[in-house]
């Protein structure tokens, strides 16, 4: 596999730098689809046979898939303790409203 096979570097930037509001949703989709495409390319491409920008690039977006996973992480985190929090909130509120009825 080549990387005339691959998104260019360039092209990957492009579209990190333009932001989504100005994309159609036609951008959107076909830049899905290339990225997705790229991805599995860089994944089954030996490195052997990459040039030194798509190992660059590779490298470069490993690195923000693995940023945005950590960062993923983290809200999943922070919302399960917001959500905790306002459960143990809710249950001493309740349990307060029980032992005046009483």
């Amino acid at each position: 596999m080549s990387d005339s096979m691959r998104k260019g570097l360039g092209d990957q930037v492009s579209e990190k730098v333009t932001p989504d509001s100005q994309k159609t949703y036609t951008q959107k989709a076909s830049e899905t689809v290339t990225g997705l495409g790229d991805k599995v390319a860089g994944a089954v491409q030996p490195e052997g046979e990459k040039s030194a920008t798509q190992k660059m690039g590779d490298a470069t977006r490993s690195g923000g898939d693995d940023a945005q996973a950590q960062g993923q992480g983290i809200l999943a985190s922070a919302q399960q303790t917001v959500g905790d929090a306002a459960n143990y909130a809710a249950g001493t509120l309740q349990n307060a409203a029980d032992s005046l009825k009483k």
